[in-house]
C-alpha cells in the first residue's frame, strides 16, 4: 500500500469517528432534553401555565389563597411547601415531578392499573389511606372507605384526583396521625382494587365518620345510607 493510500484511508477514518461522535452527542442531548420535558419542574421565579395549573390546583385544595396569575413567587412557594410537608415528601418549595403527582398533575397514566383509569401510584395512594382509616374494619369497610374516595374524585364539589381529595385539608384526618406512616396492609391494597374496579358497599356515599369519634354538628346532620362496623356512610 502506497503512502497517499495509507493516508486517504487515515483520513476517512477520522471523518467516520467525528461523524460517529456528532452522532452520539446529538443522542445524549436528545435524551437529556427529552427527561427534562418528561419532569418538568416549577420553582420560584417560574411562570406559565404550569404554575397556574399548580396554583389553580393548592387554592382548591385550601393551600393557596393568592391569585392564580402564572408567576411563582413567595406565595406559591410557600403554599408548594405546607402541601409538601402535609404529605410526607421532600419539603423544598420547589414542583417537581414527585410533588406534581402528589397534586394529581403528574401527567401520564401509562403505568395505570388494571382499571386503565388511575396510576400505580394513585392506587398505592388509595390502599394507604385505606389502611390508615378503616384499620380493625371488615374487608367490606376497607372497600367502603376506598369507594368513599373515588366517589368524591366524581363529585364536582371535590377535586378530581385521588391524590386531591385524600391531601384536601381536612379531609382525612389520618393523614396528620401515626396510622399514616404505618405500613400499609395487604387487605387494603386488595380493597382499594375493589373499589377501583366498582364495587361500592356504600352505595354512593362521599362522607362517612365513627360517631363513636365525632362530635360535629354539620357531619352528624348528613342523612345516613349505610352503616358498616363503625363508620356511617353518608351523603
Amino acid at each position: 500500500m502506497t503512502r497517499i493510500s495509507r493516508r486517504i484511508m487515515c483520513i476517512a477514518a477520522a471523518l467516520l469517528l467525528a461523524v460517529a461522535a456528532v452522532g452520539a452527542s446529538f443522542a445524549v442531548s436528545e435524551a437529556v432534553f427529552a427527561e427534562k420535558s418528561t419532569f418538568a419542574l416549577s420553582r420560584y421565579g417560574s411562570t406559565g401555565t404550569e404554575v397556574k395549573n399548580i396554583q389553580t390546583k393548592l387554592k382548591s385544595l385550601g393551600y393557596y389563597n393568592g391569585s392564580v396569575d402564572g408567576i411563582y413567587g413567595t406565595q406559591t412557594k410557600n403554599a408548594v411547601t405546607a402541601f409538601q410537608r402535609n404529605c410526607g415528601i421532600t419539603v423544598d418549595g420547589i414542583a417537581g415531578p414527585q410533588t406534581l403527582l402528589y397534586l394529581g398533575l403528574g401527567g401520564s397514566s401509562s403505568g395505570s392499573s388494571g382499571s386503565g383509569k388511575y396510576t400505580a401510584e394513585e392506587v398505592n395512594l388509595l390502599a394507604k389511606v385505606i389502611s390508615a382509616e378503616a384499620r380493625g374494619e371488615s374487608y367490606e369497610g376497607q372497600v367502603a372507605v376506598g369507594a368513599v374516595v373515588l366517589n368524591r374524585v366524581a363529585h364536582p364539589s371535590f377535586p378530581d384526583s385521588i391524590s386531591g381529595v385524600v391531601y384536601q385539608n381536612g379531609a382525612f384526618s389520618c393523614v396528620y396521625d401515626s396510622n399514616w406512616y404505618q405500613p400499609v396492609a395487604e387487605s387494603a391494597k386488595r380493597a382499594a382494587q375493589d373499589a377501583i374496579n366498582g364495587w361500592d358497599p356504600t352505595g354512593g356515599a362521599i362522607y362517612y365518620y365513627n360517631p363513636a369519634k365525632t362530635s360535629n354538628a354539620w357531619m352528624r346532620s348528613r342523612p345516613v345510607i349505610k352503616i358498616i362496623g363503625n363508620h356511617y356512610f353518608c351523603k
